[in-house]
């Protein structure tokens, strides 16, 4: 009986595999271009003693340790050294996002367009389609995890060990199929595919903004926020693999916990009830426009929610940064009062800038989400409906280009505006104008790179 409900799993694997093989190649190389092309810089970047001591006096300051985490290598520091503390914290954030797409697209998306439907219509068992995608998703991993550890190899970084390489490699692969599954486990509870990627992104949000504050107020508690134990490994230092043990643990019981929610739902429902809609429609749902903003709603409050509250946990941390010269009485002393309050402010200044690119940068990915779902919701026959009357193809699109749009300047505003409101507290002030303006200078990028995708939307439908 057991065996029963696992039938037909490998082929459902290598029909998985086949259909998703290009995708699969696309975020491979992105993941593994990335991290072997920084190492193979790094060499460069951080060559003599005194850059490797001054970027290691950088990344102990709160303001990087918000960004990085905590540096604690002992001396003496090498490029190796350096380029893990840079690079384990965003690369775990890049394997988790795509972990995440892969396990919504192949979980809620397939009951959400039916073709689940049609597999389950065959002689293939109830957890079959559940357990293919997380072995598809060891296998993305591991395949990804292997070939980036191997290019940190052939960087040959000064100060890089086997150990090292291939730690970091394996626990990020690790660190993906944890919210992997854990995207999984959200799959069971949504009642679609836009709430299971709403709430995946939500926990893994919540998660990353739990590992900020915690590394900056008490780096102990930083091992209880989950995202906190790829921060944990200490590469190319100690090498500690304890980190590795406790996130495969946690992506056992994700896991678990979701096949067996699985088999205590039906298809294309979720656990978490769903509120009833209205007997008629609101006035708001009169036109194309008002019906995505509707569909988009949960994702766009969480994505605004997010970016605000981020802003305001880096611009809480602007006094930190402005006693930086003030903590050194010699420098102090040396200087004078006034050109101390001057290079504090620069400092100031110039974290907001770095700030500002990052947050520019978040603020096009719910855009371009939000773009690609154009093609996609009319091949599930979402927009049907909506073309059966009098609502022009072109005004259904722009429809979806407007909210994007107004998604992605919405987010932006609100991370700078919360990054100058926490801000003002500090000794060193800087005013509202400055974000404000940082927010004029990128917005016209962020409209370009929404035009290109919506350029490749339009004439790459597919």
């Amino acid at each position: 009986m057991e065996n029963s409900r696992f039938k037909q799993t490998g082929y459902l694997l290598l029909f998985y595999l086949r259909r998703d093989w290009l995708l699969i190649v696309g975020w491979l190389i992105a993941i593994v271009g990335l991290m072997g092309g920084a190492a193979a810089k790094f060499d460069n970047l951080y060559g003599t003693h005194k850059a490797i001591t001054a970027i290691a006096t950088t990344l102990k300051t709160p303001a990087m340790v918000a960004l990085f985490g905590p540096f604690t290598a002992k001396e003496p520091y090498t490029a190796a050294i350096i380029y893990a503390s840079e690079m384990v914290v965003f690369m775990g954030l890049f394997f988790a996002i795509m972990n995440i797409y892969f396990a919504v697209k192949n979980t809620r998306a397939e009951e959400d367009n039916g073709t689940l439907e049609l597999i389950r219509a065959h002689a293939v068992g109830q957890l079959s389609p559940l357990t293919a995608t997380v072995l598809e998703l060891i296998l993305i991993n591991l395949i990804v995890g292997i070939l980036a550890a191997g290019s940190l190899e052939f960087a040959q970084m000064t100060g890089a060990n086997s150990l090292g390489s291939w730690l970091f490699g394996l626990a990020l692969a690790v660190f993906g199929m944890l919210f992997g599954t854990l995207a999984l486990l959200m799959a069971q509870l949504a009642s679609n595919a836009r709430g299971a990627t709403s709430l995946s992104y939500l926990v893994l949000g919540l998660f990353f903004i739990a590992r900020m504050l915690t590394d900056v107020k008490n780096p102990d508690y930083t091992w209880f926020t989950v995202f906190g134990l790829i921060e944990k490994l200490a590469v190319y230092s100690s090498n500690d693999w304890l980190p590795v043990g406790y996130m495969l643990f946690l992506t056992i019981v994700f896991g678990a916990v979701a096949l067996i929610m699985n088999t205590h739902r039906d298809v294309t429902s979720g656990l978490l009830p769903s509120r009833p809609g209205r007997k008629t429609a609101s006035f708001f749902l009169a036109n194309p426009f008002s019906l995505v903003l509707r569909l988009e709603r949960t994702s766009l409050v969480i994505w605004l929610c997010s970016s605000f509250v981020l802003g305001i946990s880096y611009g809480s941390i602007f006094g930190n940064i402005g006693n930086l010269i003030k903590t050194n009485p010699a420098i102090a002393k040396l200087m004078g009062t006034a050109a101390v309050e001057a290079g504090n402010r620069n400092l100031i200044l110039n974290f907001a800038a770095t700030l500002s690119v990052i947050f520019a940068v978040i603020a096009t990915i719910p855009a371009q989400i939000t773009l690609l779902k154009i093609n996609n919701d009319e091949q599930r026959g979402w927009l049907e409906q909506v073309h059966a009357r009098s609502v022009s193809r072109f005004k259904l699109f722009f429809s979806y280009v407007i909210v994007a749009l107004f998604y992605q300047a919405a987010c932006l505003f609100l991370a700078l505006l919360g990054m100058g409101l926490a801000g003002v507290n500090t000794n060193d002030v800087v005013s509202l104008g400055r974000f404000f303006r940082a927010f004029a200078g990128y917005l016209p990028i962020l409209l370009v790179i929404s035009g290109i995708t919506t350029l490749c939307v339009a004439l790459l439908p597919r």
